[in-house]
């Protein structure tokens, strides 16, 4: 379990430093903004989608360190997959971020992302976690309003 804490905090520390994907994609044709008014995290996601594919993906913005580090692992995840790929990982995501912390996570199938199963320990993170994956839902489904976590 220690294994794990220091791997999440590396992680998260990581990439609040050095966010990939932190930019507009030239070909972006999709956008959407997302808000968490309990943390202050503001985000816009951009979305190149081709054939219901994620060609390109970005984000800018600016929020605290598990939002940032969740959008930045969410985009790498996001390049070339399909949206229903992208929509079956947030369900497996927020399940793991949002569980009872007294009942053991499963991080099956997440990959990287399953560093943010620490998450669960502090309930008010949880909406800081799922941001960009809101925001990511809106943008695919070219929704005007700012994505909450609400």
């Amino acid at each position: 379990m220690e294994d794990l804490r220091e791997l999440y905090q590396t992680t998260i520390l990581d990439h609040n430093k050095n966010p990939r994907n932190f930019h507009r994609p030239d070909g972006a044709n999709r956008e959407a903004a997302g808000h968490n008014p309990l943390c202050g995290d503001k985000l816009v996601v951009y979305v190149d989608v081709e054939d219901d594919r994620v060609a390109d993906i970005g984000f800018e913005g600016s929020g605290c360190a598990i939002s940032t580090a969740s959008a930045s692992l969410m985009t790498e995840y996001a390049k070339g997959r399909s949206r229903s790929e992208i929509e079956k990982t947030f369900e497996r995501f927020h399940a793991l971020v949002a569980g009872n912390p007294s009942e053991p996570a499963d991080a099956s199938e997440l990959g990287k992302l399953a560093v943010f199963a620490g998450v669960r320990e502090f309930p008010m993170r949880v909406k800081c976690a799922t941001l960009a994956w809101h925001t990511l839902r809106a943008a695919l489904d070219e929704s005007r309003e700012t994505a909450k976590t609400e």
